[in-house]
């Protein structure tokens, strides 16, 4: 009996042979694509409040300037004729770094209330949009639905492994953009604004993520709804475990540093990277060896 993967597959990716000849352009939905995706969006917490924050730069040049980091790795990932771990996760990261400052512009201000020691304004620029969480998460998730709703009616495929189309990319990604800076400022309030704190907000998420996986066994609940709402609350557990690494001991952190922080996890990251990579070519060579095989070619 073969062990069922973590919401592998999103129930949207077949194993006919159809499926097997598509080019594959992303990932496999395993365990370890959750592990870096959590890596990745902790990471992008840290760096973004790294360069927002403790590098004084501001929400409004830092979004500027990670959106269009973004834009790059993006043009590299579309540009990629198949599935590149480095150039996918790059992009992933780029998306939680974005978003991290594209939420706190959006949500915070210039209040004492965020800007700590004293502080009257971070870098050049408006300081803030201050909607504060929820009207931010409210227009969030209304984007994100017009994404999935412009997706749907575009008739293209809900399954991922099969998107290979410039335009279905591009809806992958732009919801993967929203759903980081909504991930974001749900876990802002989990850590500042609901009493939580951070170790209270991870174990909420964490806890919410186990009934997700409880819920794959239920045939009628789709498993790309699944993937979706996991992807979402992923990043959460990301700021949560970010803001808990980062921020002072007296706020319930551990007071690690931003920049200390960021860096170990960027060493973890492109560790997980590194292996993705020799795995993904491992795989790419393994039906190239079989084809040169007469005994398997007979076996087959």
């Amino acid at each position: 009996m073969e062990k069922p993967e973590v919401l592998t597959d999103l129930d949207v990716a077949s194993t006919s042979s159809t499926t097997k000849s598509v080019m594959k352009k992303l990932p496999e939905v395993t365990l370890a694509f959750w592990i870096m995706k959590i890596a990745a969006t902790t990471l992008g917490e840290t760096a973004g409040d790294l360069f927002a924050q403790t590098l004084r730069l501001g929400y409004f040049l830092t979004t500027i300037a990670l959106f269009l980091i973004f834009v790059v790795t993006l043009v590299l990932q579309l540009r990629s004729s198949r599935y590149n771990p480095f150039f996918y996760w790059t992009v992933i990261l780029s998306t939680s770094m974005a978003g991290t400052t594209m939420s706190d512009f959006m949500n915070r201000d210039a209040s004492a209330r965020y800007l700590s020691n004293g502080a009257t304004r971070l870098g050049w620029g408006p300081q803030g949009l201050g909607l504060g969480y929820p009207a931010g998460a409210a227009i969030l998730i209304s984007i994100l639905l017009a994404i999935f709703l412009a997706w749907k009616l575009s008739g293209m495929t809900f399954q991922i492994r099969d998107i290979v189309t410039f335009r279905g990319e591009a809806l992958f990604w732009s919801a993967i953009l929203v759903s980081n800076t909504l991930g974001t400022s749900m876990g802002d309030f989990l850590s500042d604004s609901s009493g939580l704190g951070y170790a209270g907000g991870a174990l909420l998420v964490t806890g919410l993520l186990a009934v997700l996986v409880a819920l794959m066994n239920v045939p009628a609940v789709p498993n790309v709804l699944l993937f979706w709402i996991a992807f979402v609350l992923t990043r959460p557990l990301g700021a949560t475990a970010g803001d808990f690494l980062t921020k002072p001991v007296a706020k319930g952190g551990l007071d690690l540093g931003t920049a200390g922080s960021s860096a170990v996890l960027l060493a973890v990251l492109f560790g997980l990277m590194a292996y993705a990579q020799v795995q993904e070519r491992r795989s790419a060579a393994r039906p190239a060896r079989q084809e040169q095989d007469p005994v398997t070619r007979r076996a087959g």
